[in-house]
Formats: C-alpha cells, structure tokens, sequence
C-alpha cells in the first residue's frame, strides 16, 4: 500500500459496531441501503460500500453505534512498532493544524497490554507526524474533538480508523432532557422493531419516560433520517469526501419524508416531569408535536385494545427499590392481561429477574444490553 493512500481507499471496507445480539439485525439494515459484502461478528459487521452508500448508512442507521473507515492494519507486536507505523501514516489528510482529536482505543490477547498507553503512542505518532511535516500540531479534545480515530488491537493486530460519525450514533441530537437510566436510542429502535410495529396499528408506551421509544417510532414511521440533528461528522474529513454527493443524499431522504397519521403514536408516565421532558425532547424532531401524551398511572389507564404496547418498565436503578419495581411488573402483568385485547406488547426488562415476575408467557425473547447494563426484550401476544 502507498504511504499516500487508507485502506478503505484500497477497498471499499467499512466497519459497524453494534450492540450484542443486534448483529444480524444491523447486518440486515446495512445491506437495505445498498451495503455488500456484509460479514457479521460479535459487536460489528464488516461491509463494502460505494460512497453514496456509505453517506445514506452514516445517515439513516438506526441500529448502529458506529460507523469506522479503516486507515491502515498492521501486525503490532510493541508499541514502538506501532508509533513507527503510524508515523508513516499522512494524517495531514485527515485532519488540520487548527482542529482537535480524540483517540478511542481497546486492546485484548497482545502483546501491548493497556489501551491508555497504546492510545498514548498514537497520540505522540499524530503529533510528531505534523510537527515533522507542517511544523504545529493539532490539540487534544477529549470532549468535544472534531475527529475521532479508533485504535483496536486484538491477538497482536492493530487496525486505526476514523470514526466517520465523531460520536456514537445513538446521539441522534433531540433527546436533550432525560431521566435516570435512560433507554439508548439504538436500542429503543431496536425493541420498535422486534415488537414487529407496522406503522399501521397504534404505538403506546405507558411509561415513555422522556419519550426515547416514542422519538425512534417516529423517526421510523415518517421516514425521518436518525442523523439528520447531526451538525458534522468525521465523514466530512474525508480526503475523497464529496460535498455535492452528501448534499444529494440529504436531499433524497427529505424528499422521503412521511405525514406522521394522527393518532397512532401515545404515551404517558406517572410523573409529570418526565412528560414534559417527552414533550420537550419530541419536540425537537418533525411532527414531534404529533405524538400523543399525558401524565397518567398505570393504575389509571383506559384500555389498550388492538395496538403494540412497547415500553420500559421501571425497575431497581430508576424506582431505588426493588420490592417496588417487582410490585409494578406484576400490575403491568395484570394491566396487559385484563385490559389490552388484541394488542402485542414488547417490553424491555433492565433487570433480567423481572422476566418471572410478570406473569404472563412470552412468544418469543431476546437478551440486549442497554449501554453497560444487560437485559432482555420480551413479546406477549393479548388474545
């Protein structure tokens, strides 16, 4: 390979990273917006993808974390291999005197043991690199950096890459408010999928919290990019990056934009703050103001009759007692049983042990973590 050239310029390889257990899902996704060449492992998914391709994915995924550009891969035995590599790299290209960079690295079975520090040596690669060739630096962000590059280092090979969003893509921009152990959006639109919703029966969350199901069941319905909030991202930094081209997708996915139908999406919560908090964090996307809610107990709710109940019951970390988070489950259990006729409900359990507790069979399950923290999606038919 040319000093000159990434390796994404070589051929066309990109890589997801995803939640565990959503690799096939987001294999599935990636390959609807034109992605070839899709290989699943655990946490990711390796792909091909023409530019256009890759700018609608940075766009419309709504079940990806990140989306990585491979630089350069490399056999690493020590760190002094890996400053030395990527001292030959042209990060010029990538990225200016005046801007700021962050680096996220992992490392696991190497002979380099420890992230920081190896995270440490390419931070001193990048910039010895511009201070050899340009005579300055760019500076250190951790907080706010324009770029992001990614260090993995697994079984003595390294692999650096951009990171073409900057920041994890679960930061879709609206939700600015939120509560204690808040839903990820990747994974709230991951539970709207597994429910089976087709946009066409009523969507209800009873305990919408700050709205996040309801916020990735909109997106999903009126056809709204997730990343359209999304001011920049490391895609622009790009040395083959085409501005036409992203101006071209962005006009495409406006264009295919859908009237969100009155009615079909609904949520309440006992407390008053988190609906507003919903209402402000809706309120930030198209047609948020569409979206039905109320401040109601799930003691005082009508019936939900031939719709898709989707939702996170609270649990230990969010009420602060256990005993009341297996008293609630259980009423939920009631609630869905006698009041909700024809309906669906799809419920994600932050706590695992509340599966028992509900009282009701479920037609079918999969476990799914939220950040840190694993848990278990359930779906129960209402006949």
């Amino acid at each position: 390979m040319r000093d000159d050239s990434f390796l994404y310029q070589q051929n066309g390889g990109y890589f997801a990273q995803v939640a565990a257990n959503l690799e096939e899902e987001a294999a599935a996704e990636l390959a609807a917006w034109g992605a070839e060449g899709l290989n699943p492992i655990p946490r990711g998914v390796y792909f091909n993808a023409e530019p256009v391709v890759l700018y609608r994915i940075l766009l419309q995924t709504r079940l990806c974390t990140r989306i990585l550009a491979p630089l350069r891969h490399f056999p690493c035995h020590s760190t002094k291999y890996l400053y030395k590599t990527a001292m030959a790299l042209p990060w010029e290209k990538l990225l200016g005197l005046e801007q700021s960079f962050k680096i996220n690295a992992r490392v696991s079975d190497s002979r380099v043991g420890h992230s920081r520090y190896a995270a440490l040596c390419l931070k001193d690669a990048i910039v010895d690199r511009f201070q050899q060739q340009l005579g300055g630096r760019p500076n250190v962000d951790r907080r706010q950096p324009d770029l992001v590059f990614d260090l993995h280092i697994r079984s003595n090979r390294a692999v650096i890459s951009l990171d073409l969003a900057g920041e994890s893509l679960h930061r879709r921009g609206y939700r600015q408010d939120s509560g204690e152990a808040p839903i990820q959006e990747t994974l709230a639109a991951a539970l709207v999928d597994f429910s089976g919703w087709d946009g066409v029966r009523p969507l209800v969350d009873p305990f919408c919290g700050s709205g996040t199901i309801l916020a990735e069941a909109l997106l999903r319905r009126a056809n709204i990019p997730p990343g359209q909030l999304r001011r920049r991202f490391g895609l622009h930094n790009l040395p083959d990056f085409s501005p036409p081209l992203w101006r071209q997708v962005r006009e495409e996915a406006d264009a295919a934009r859908q009237t969100l139908p009155a009615g079909l999406l609904a949520g309440s919560d006992q407390s008053k703050k988190a609906v507003h908090m919903a209402r402000r964090n809706l309120a930030r996307l198209p047609q948020g103001d569409q979206v039905a809610l109320q401040v109601c107990p799930l003691q005082a709710l009508p019936p939900i009759n031939n719709a898709v109940i989707v939702t996170n019951p609270p649990y230990g970390i969010r009420l602060g007692d256990q005993a009341a988070a297996v008293a609630l489950v259980r009423e939920l259990g009631s609630f869905l049983k006698h009041h909700c006729t024809g309906s669906t409900a799809c419920l994600y359990f932050g706590d695992p042990r509340l599966l028992k507790e509900i009282g009701l069979k479920p037609s079918r399950k999969k476990k799914l973590n939220n950040g840190g923290l694993e848990g278990v999606a359930a779906c129960y038919e209402m006949y």
